[in-house]
C-alpha cells in the first residue's frame, strides 16, 4: 500500500459526495474538534449549529479547519483536509438569502441538524432564535488516499 496527494479536482469530488466532517477550531491555544454536517456549494461549506462552544470558539478565532474521509476498507482511505475562515449567517439582514441557501443544503441531507443540533443535557427553550446557520469559506483543500502502486 501506498499514499499518493490528491489533485483538488479530486478533493473537491470527495468533499462534494460526503457530509459529515470533523471541525477544528482553535482558542487561548487549546484545540477543540467536534463532528459537524455540512453541504458544499462552491467555494462555501454551509453548517448548523446551536450556541456552544465550537460557535464561542469559532466567533474568538475564525480560522478553522475540516477532515472529510471516505473509507471503503481498512487499508482504502481517501481523506481531505480543508482551512477556512468562519462566518456567521445572520437569519436576518445581508446575510439572510445566505442563510436561507444553507438551509436549503442543509436539509436535504439525512438528519443534518443532529450533530449541531443535540446535546448530551437538556437545554432551554429560548424565545429567541437559537439556530446558527454558518459558512466556512474555504481557504485551502488538500487530500491525500492509498493506493496499490507507488505513485
Amino acid at each position: 500500500m501506498f499514499v499518493r496527494e490528491m489533485s483538488r479536482r479530486e478533493c473537491h469530488e470527495i468533499v462534494a459526495s460526503g457530509d459529515l466532517a470533523r471541525l477544528a477550531c482553535c482558542k487561548g491555544g487549546q484545540p477543540y474538534i467536534v463532528p459537524i454536517t455540512y453541504a458544499l456549494s462552491g467555494t462555501h461549506l454551509y453548517c448548523f449549529s446551536m450556541p456552544g462552544q465550537k460557535i464561542d470558539w469559532m466567533r474568538a478565532n475564525p480560522n478553522v479547519c475540516l477532515q472529510v474521509d471516505q473509507f471503503s476498507g481498512k487499508l482504502n482511505w481517501k481523506s481531505v483536509v480543508i482551512t477556512g475562515l468562519y462566518r456567521e449567517l445572520r437569519p436576518s439582514g445581508e446575510r439572510y438569502c445566505e442563510c436561507l441557501d444553507a438551509w436549503s443544503l442543509l436539509q436535504r441531507k439525512p438528519n443534518w441538524w443532529e450533530p449541531g443540533g443535540l446535546k448530551p443535557v437538556p437545554q432551554q427553550i429560548s424565545g429567541g432564535y437559537a439556530h446558527i446557520f454558518f459558512s466556512i469559506d474555504i481557504d485551502e483543500m488538500t487530500g491525500r488516499e492509498t493506493c496499490e502502486v507507488q505513485p
